[in-house]
């Protein structure tokens, strides 16, 4: 069994620097990538957590000259994302630390692809032509401290659109993060309601992908081994929060989870996206709502993949129902809400969340295709109890 107090770096697909107490290296890491003035990227609720202080000491201790931009909403809007551009380029910056859960990096890496280019926000729309002509991005180097977005190894944000009130993907093939700082001890203080949402948002990662009918053998291999991790560590943090092992068994989960997702996701992420557009809901409990509800669609098409996450996950040898019964009693004991009425989600917007989530990219690649009329029955039955 690996031991998660140790340090390693790998290269694939970008370099990951992993261990307790690694942030101690991001002035070195900095200077290694010819970093001298870096915009420091986060969240409005993280803003004044003790991860943000003492990463802007490690930076001012390596005489880095650095200024925080926390001005990103729990659901990124594109007009924050044009406010620490503004910031970025005023302060004549040369790279992007984007540390935070899933928000505060993608408010950070959202940035990067407009800083120092005159292109709008949503010329970078995953759904449209590759924007050409770039000069060339920021760098950028990613911190989570969460174990659930699993974002740090791409530049691909979720970003609101204020006009269209819809969640939307943005990204460039031709940015990456120069590296991926995974220090285990900046998820120690989460709260355990964090910890199992952020926890369940990589389980979701991580199924959504392995069920996808294509062909993409490097990516179901690491969702597998997301879900072992994370079914052998997602409770173990929310009962022992300070179990440092545990804490980066789950970290590595998620970053695993996260690059698995490139294959693609589902519904659950389909329509959660569009639940946080309307409602701000945190990302990560809606995903944990909709789950059980979008796995009774797609049994008939995911049924011959159920034994082997059942396995992995709960180390139970039997196929979907027991799969599902596993997944549901996880929630429960980890208090997640049911229903997606819990979230302020009423029956009136039930079209407009159906027919928005009908154009998200992870409707397309759902193992199941989805009607809008069949969107709307699935989210009326996930408002009250969805499972």
């Amino acid at each position: 069994m690996s031991n998660f107090l140790d340090s390693a770096d790998w290269s694939f697909p970008v370099p990951i620097h992993y261990g307790p107490g690694r942030l101690n290296e991001l002035g070195e890491l900095c200077k290694v990538n010819g970093i001298n003035r870096p915009l420091l990227v986060t969240d409005i609720g993280s803003k004044n957590l003790p991860f943000i202080k003492q990463t802007q000491n490690v930076l001012n201790s390596a005489s880095l000259k650095c200024n925080l931009f926390s001005g990103i909403s729990p659901n990124p809007l594109d007009t924050e994302i044009q406010i620490g551009k503004a910031i970025f380029e005023d302060g004549n910056h040369d790279a992007i630390i984007a540390i935070g859960g899933g928000s505060g990096m993608d408010g950070g890496k959202a940035i990067s692809l407009i800083a120092n280019n005159k292109f709008s926000l949503w010329d970078f729309d995953n759904d449209k032509a590759e924007v050409k002509d770039i000069k060339k991005f920021p760098h950028l180097i990613c911190i989570p401290t969460t174990s659930g977005t699993g974002a740090e190894t791409e530049s691909t944000a979720m970003v609101t659109h204020s006009d269209l009130g819809m969640k939307l993907c943005v990204w460039h093939p031709n940015q990456k993060p120069n590296a991926a700082l995974l220090d285990p001890k900046l998820t120690l203080d989460l709260p355990d309601n964090l910890t199992a949402w952020t926890g369940v948002d990589a389980l979701v990662h991580a199924v959504e992908s392995y069920t996808i009918d294509s062909l993409y053998s490097v990516a179901d291999g690491m969702a597998i081994q997301a879900l072992t991790l994370i079914g052998r560590y997602l409770k173990k943090t929310v009962k022992s929060p300070h179990d440092l092992e545990a804490r980066g068994g789950m970290l590595l989960g998620s970053c695993l989870a996260g690059i698995s997702f490139k294959k693609g996701l589902g519904l659950v992420h389909a329509i959660s996206h569009m639940v946080g557009a309307i409602y701000d809901s945190q990302h990560g409990l809606t995903n944990a709502i909709l789950l059980p509800p979008v796995l009774r669609f797609n049994e008939e098409r995911i049924r011959n993949k159920s034994k082997m996450m059942n396995f992995v996950t709960f180390s139970k040898p039997e196929g979907y129902h027991s799969f599902y019964n596993n997944i549901c009693n996880l929630l429960d004991e980890l208090e997640i809400n049911k229903g997606l009425g819990s979230l302020g989600v009423t029956s009136n917007k039930t079209e407009e969340l159906a027919i928005k989530a009908s154009r998200d990219a992870a409707a397309k690649t759902n193992p199941r295709k989805a009607s809008v009329s069949q969107l709307k029955t699935l989210i009326l039955e996930s408002l009250e109890n969805a499972r």
